[in-house]
């Protein structure tokens, strides 16, 4: 049976033959050579968080005050890394994580494109934003086999949430997944000392211009007064949710609803009793607030309040060590966020699948060598906290 660790074996080969990887499969290397890669503007929006960026900072580093103890003695020489999620069976229990700018992360601006053919090159799958260069159909056929999930920034128009969510259904996705954070834009000082946000400069609104409602609402095609359009975006963009909005949600899909940024156990009880089918433990990679708790110290508390149900995580997802972390305080899926952009910006989706494969590999032979042959005996363990 073959492992996701198997992929050292295919690089350390390929070196008999005087042959190295064309990226890294370190995060620091990996994300080097992206600055170089990247235009200024887009590498700052990328990588930039809010405010000093200490909880951007924190969300990565907290990793390293969780521990896994390792069991000996156990055959790990068959394991199993799936996961069930919504009657689905996923080869692994990674995801790539909405990035509004993905569109912009490779030279040709199609880097939504090229992260659903990674996905499908890896099974790993791809969470859509709203915010994207490519339509959210074409991404979609794009991911091939590999399910992907769409995720929703919520428009002020009713018509307009219910069209791009039922777009969503009709295109194959698997879920909505319903970001609750970003009604209005925090304080972002990489992007403010440059006066620079992508979307007002037309970028990444590929799913609005193609919408019929938006269409109608706008009352011309978007071609024909970029401005104007643009304009009209940011006059329905970032409804202000509360929980009496989850029963309208519940009524545009059949789609299993995921609601994103839950970090409080009563949140994440108070979701799933309103009806949501699962709740994603995220700060947004401390891009929206600044000053919080690293999201994976409050992951423990929302898994306790979810009581079984699914819960995704991500925020300071830098590598495979850091994924078997997060499963083992009871992750249901976990989200990569930061490193497959840049694999993007390096390589487009070869790139994307390469760093996928990494993590995966390195998560693997995690468990491999601490003696946890599949999820359940890692999730059983624990981590430890080391200070």
């Amino acid at each position: 049976m073959p492992h996701f660790g198997d992929y050292q074996h295919e690089i350390y080969s390929a070196g008999l033959s005087g042959t190295v990887p064309r990226f890294p499969v370190d995060f620091a290397t990996l994300e080097a050579r992206a600055q170089a890669a990247m235009p200024p503007s887009v590498l700052k929006y990328v990588q930039g968080g809010c405010g000093d960026e200490h909880t951007q900072r924190a969300n990565a580093e907290a990793f390293r005050h969780w521990g896994i103890v390792p069991r000996m003695m156990v055959d790990c020489t068959a394991r199993d890394l799936s996961v069930k999620l919504f009657g689905m069976t996923l080869p692994s229990p990674v995801f790539m994580a909405p990035i509004g700018v993905t569109g912009l992360c490779t030279q040709d601006g199609h880097g939504d494109l090229a992260a659903a053919r990674a996905a499908a090159r890896t099974g790993v799958p791809l969470t859509v934003s709203t915010l994207t260069n490519d339509p959210l159909e074409e991404v979609a056929a794009a991911m091939g086999d590999t399910p992907g999930f769409f995720q929703l920034y919520t428009p002020r128009d009713p018509e307009l949430a219910a069209s791009l969510v039922q777009r969503a259904e009709a295109a194959g996705y698997k879920a909505i997944v319903v970001t609750l954070d970003t009604w209005v834009t925090g304080w972002r000082p990489r992007d403010l000392n440059d006066a620079n946000f992508p979307q007002l400069r037309g970028h990444v609104l590929q799913n609005y211009f193609s919408d019929p409602r938006f269409r109608v609402m706008l009352g011309r095609a978007p071609e024909e007064d970029l401005r104007a359009a643009v304009m009209a975006w940011a006059g329905t963009f970032g409804k202000v949710l509360t929980w009496a909005d989850v029963p309208w949600l519940r009524s545009l899909t059949t789609l299993p609803i995921v609601l994103k940024g839950i970090c409080h156990p009563e949140d994440a009880r108070r979701a799933l009793g309103e009806g949501a089918d699962a709740v994603y433990c995220s700060n947004h990679g401390g891009r929206q607030a600044n000053g919080g708790i690293a999201a994976i110290d409050l992951l423990p508390g929302v898994v306790e309040a979810a009581d079984g149900a699914p819960v995704l995580f991500d925020s300071g997802i830098r590598s495979g060590t850091d994924v078997a972390k997060a499963l083992a305080l009871g992750a249901t899926l976990v989200g990569v966020g930061r490193p497959y952009s840049y694999g993007l910006a390096i390589g487009g989706a070869e790139g994307a699948a390469h760093v996928l494969r990494a993590i995966l590999a390195e998560a693997d032979l995690l468990m491999a060598v601490d003696g946890f042959p599949s999820i359940a005996a890692l999730r059983d363990a624990g981590a430890v906290r080391t200070g």
